[in-house]
C-alpha cells in the first residue's frame, strides 16, 4: 500500500496531458508553513492511485496559501490529490510505518484510513471553468 501511495505521488512531477475546454483553479489554503511547495495532481478514474496524473502542477505557497490552473480540461469526472514537499524533494515523504511525513488532501476533502479513495476524491467539471479548495 505504502508504495502504490509513493507512486502515485512521485507521478505528480510527470508529463503533462493537453487538451481543448475550461480552466480549473485548485488552492490550498492551510499549509502548515511557507517551506518548499505544494505539488498538485489531476487524475481521472482509470489512472488515480496507478499511473502518473494526466496533469500536474507546482506552486510555491504564501501565507500557507497555494495555488494551481490546469487548463484546457474537457468537461468530465476528475479528482486531485495534491500534498506539501516541505523540503523540496518532489516526492511525499514517508514515516518508518508508513504514514505520511508531509501533509497531503484530495478533491472533496474526505480523509478516511489508507490511501485516497476515487469515490471520495471525484467531482464533476462542467464547460464552465471552476475552482475547488483542499485542505491538508
Amino acid at each position: 500500500m505504502k508504495t502504490l501511495f509513493t507512486v502515485c505521488l512521485l507521478a505528480l512531477s510527470f508529463g503533462a496531458f493537453s487538451q481543448e475546454g475550461v480552466n480549473l483553479e485548485v488552492s490550498v489554503t492551510n499549509a502548515t508553513n511557507d517551506e518548499g511547495t505544494v505539488e498538485f495532481g489531476l487524475y481521472s478514474q482509470e489512472n488515480f492511485m496507478t499511473a502518473p496524473p494526466l496533469k500536474s502542477a507546482s506552486s510555491t505557497i504564501k501565507d500557507g496559501k497555494a495555488t494551481v490552473v490546469f487548463e484546457n480540461l474537457k468537461p468530465g469526472t476528475y479528482a486531485v490529490i495534491s500534498f506539501h514537499d516541505a523540503n523540496g524533494n518532489k516526492k511525499m515523504d514517508f514515516e518508518t510505518n508508513g504514514m505520511p511525513k508531509e501533509s497531503y488532501g484530495t478533491s472533496n476533502n474526505i480523509m478516511s484510513m489508507g490511501p485516497p479513495n476515487w469515490d471520495d476524491s471525484k467531482f464533476e467539471i462542467g464547460k464552465e471553468s471552476t475552482s475547488i479548495e483542499i485542505r491538508f
